[in-house]
This record gives C-alpha cells, sequence and structure tokens, in this order.
C-alpha cells in the first residue's frame, strides 16, 4: 500500500480518538471507552485522565497537515523490512509514535508490549485495520522473544539499555533508557506559566521521560508561589500509588534528617539530582545562567527536555510533536534509511 493509503488511514484514526474527547457518551460501549474507565484495574497508574490525555495528544499529532509534513521525504519505494519494538509502559500508549513511525515509513511492525500497557494499544490497533484493512498484514503483536525482525527500536531502564544493546547489537537499532525533564526558572514567570509548569509536573503523576522532575530557580526564589499555584494539583494524592510513594519518600527523609517542605501532596527537596522519586520535586538554586547552561550541555544524555522561557514552552513538554523525537533520535530517518 502507498504512503497516502497509511496517511489517510491514520488521518480517520485521529478523527475517531478525537471522538473520545468531544462525544464520550457517543462512543460509551466502544471497547476503548470501556478500557479507558476500566484500565485503573489493570495499571492503578493509569487513571482516566492520564490515558484521555494521551489520546488527545496523539489525535492532535494525527491530522492531516501534521502528517503530511512530517512525512514528506518518505518515498513509496522503499523496500518493507520487519521492525520489531520493544515498547516502555510508563504512561499510556508511550509506544505509538514508533508504531506510526515504522508503518507510516512503509515497513512492518512486530510489537512487544510491556505489562505495564498492554490494554490500549490493541484496541486501537483493531480500529485502524477496521479503517483500512490492509495494514492487518503489516502489525503483529509477540509476548514471547522476538525473532524474524531487521531492525529494532527498545525503550527502557538504563539495566535494560545494557542488556538491549548486547544483544540487539547486531540489528540496526535504537535503544533508549531512563531520561527526565528539567525547568529552569527566571523569577519572572507569570501565574500562567507556572500554572503550564505545573501540568508538566504532576501530569502522569510525573512518570514520563518529559515529566519536570527539578526545577532551576534564581537566589532567594520564593518557593511559597510555587506551592500557591501547585494546589489546583492536590487530588493525585488522591491515588493510591502516589500517596504510598509520598508517604514512604516523606518518612525516609524525615528518619534521614533531610531539609524538606511539603504540603499534603508533594514534597519539595533541594537537591542536585535531576531524578526526584514520584511525589518528590527537587530544586537547585543558580546564580549564573551561562554556568547552568553548561552544566545542562554536560548533562545532556539524561535529559530529554529543558523548559524555560529560553527553552521549551512551559506547558508543551507532555504534547510532544510529531518531530519530538524520543532522546533526540530522529526515528523517522532511521527508519527510512533501513
Amino acid at each position: 500500500m502507498t504512503k497516502d493509503n497509511t496517511i489517510n488511514a491514520f488521518i480517520k484514526l485521529g478523527e475517531f480518538l478525537s471522538s473520545f474527547d468531544k462525544e464520550r457518551m457517543k462512543n460509551v460501549n466502544h471497547p476503548l471507552e470501556i478500557m479507558i474507565k476500566k484500565n485503573q484495574v489493570y495499571n492503578a497508574w493509569f487513571n482516566p485522565m492520564n490515558i484521555r490525555q494521551s489520546i488527545i495528544v496523539i489525535a492532535n499529532n494525527l491530522k492531516a497537515d501534521n502528517l503530511t509534513k512530517w512525512s514528506l521525504e518518505i518515498s513509496d519505494d522503499i523496500l518493507p523490512k520487519t521492525v520489531a519494538v520493544i515498547m516502555a509502559g510508563n504512561i499510556p500508549l508511550v509506544g505509538f509514535h514508533d508504531f506510526l513511525s515504522v508503518l507510516i515509513s512503509g515497513h512492518n511492525i512486530k510489537i512487544k508490549l510491556s505489562k505495564d500497557d498492554d490494554k490500549l494499544l490493541p484496541i486501537i490497533v483493531e480500529e485502524l485495520i477496521s479503517i483500512e484493512p490492509k495494514l492487518q498484514n503489516r502489525i503483529s503483536f509477540s509476548s514471547r522473544n522476538l525473532n524474524n525482525f531487521d531492525a529494532i527500536i527498545a525503550t527502557g531502564s538504563n539495566n535494560s539499555k545494557t542488556y538491549f544493546n548486547s544483544y540487539f547489537s547486531s540489528y540496526p537499532n535504537i535503544i533508549r533508557s531512563n531520561r527526565t525533564s528539567v525547568a529552569i526558572l527566571d523569577g519572572t514567570e507569570s501565574k500562567a506559566d507556572l500554572q503550564s509548569l505545573a501540568t508538566d509536573i504532576f501530569s502522569y503523576f510525573g512518570l514520563g521521560c518529559r515529566s519536570i522532575t527539578k526545577l532551576y530557580l534564581p537566589e532567594k526564589y520564593d518557593l511559597d508561589i510555587l506551592f500557591e499555584v501547585f494546589y489546583s494539583f492536590k487530588d493525585v494524592i488522591q491515588n493510591t500509588k502516589y500517596a504510598n510513594n509520598y508517604d514512604y519518600n516523606k518518612a525516609i527523609y524525615l528518619m534521614g534528617k533531610h531539609k524538606i517542605i511539603e504540603n499534603g501532596f508533594l514534597i519539595l527537596k533541594e537537591d542536585t539530582n535531576i531524578h526526584s522519586p514520584v511525589s518528590v520535586l527537587f530544586y537547585e538554586f543558580y546564580d549564573n545562567k551561562d554556568d547552568l547552561n553548561n552544566h545542562l550541555i554536560n548533562m545532556r544524555d539524561e535529559l530529554q527536555c529543558i523548559c524555560g522561557k529560553d527553552y521549551l514552552k512551559f506547558g508543551s513538554a507532555q504534547r510532544p510533536k510529531l518531530t519530538d523525537y524520543a532522546d533526540g533520535i530522529d526515528t523517522l530517518d532511521f527508519l527510512c534509511k533501513l
């Protein structure tokens, strides 16, 4: 099938996914709507709000203009190969971009789902195949060890990256590991800016690689300003797993006599690390912006996003575009050169 056929199928899929935000009652009996409401039984982090947020981001990317512009350099003459994709499961449908990239580039895909996110994508794939039946022979799922593929894209932890690099070294590959995101404030941010920053912090309970887990603040920054804005996200503590993390981390810090500030649902801790645990937000003061920039450049292999007035806009970290490639690796370019 041609690239245009595939693009048209995904455009229609995007229209279908958009309806799950705008016309919920119309889709009340659809398997996807049913799974949105009950997925939290299988994974307590995947509440309906987080699933819908992921679906909205995907649907917005599947608009005709976005897909056409993004795939402009893809040729219809590509020799189809089978690409295995090992998907992560930290946030709902986090592997969809890889799924889309493989199919839009003209290749076939063999998917290994994470046990933490193995319910949503199969339903969406069924809908896509109902839109374009020719895609059925290009998509397969594997519950066992992967075999019979030509290239691989694998996302996992830092530990699994070592294994992946060794095990898949003979294949063309993209291997990803843990990253996180940070934000730089200069003290001139508006309340709207900080509210957008809060969305980047609390979305998906802070589990995504695009979640802000560390703030860099100017000297003498008033932390009460942050707590005031963050208060609108107080309901995160209603999630049992989040609450357990909050109680555990608070107890550990108090027993260790660490200096922390907390408000009943978030712990602020001054720390030089950038990877903060769930329910904790690290912060660090800076006095020289150039020195901070150089520091972050040296940490680029650990960072997914940097938000701030001279960087990515506050509130956009959790709404990646098609060209916002994980780990900064152009997935589409990799696939087109196979």
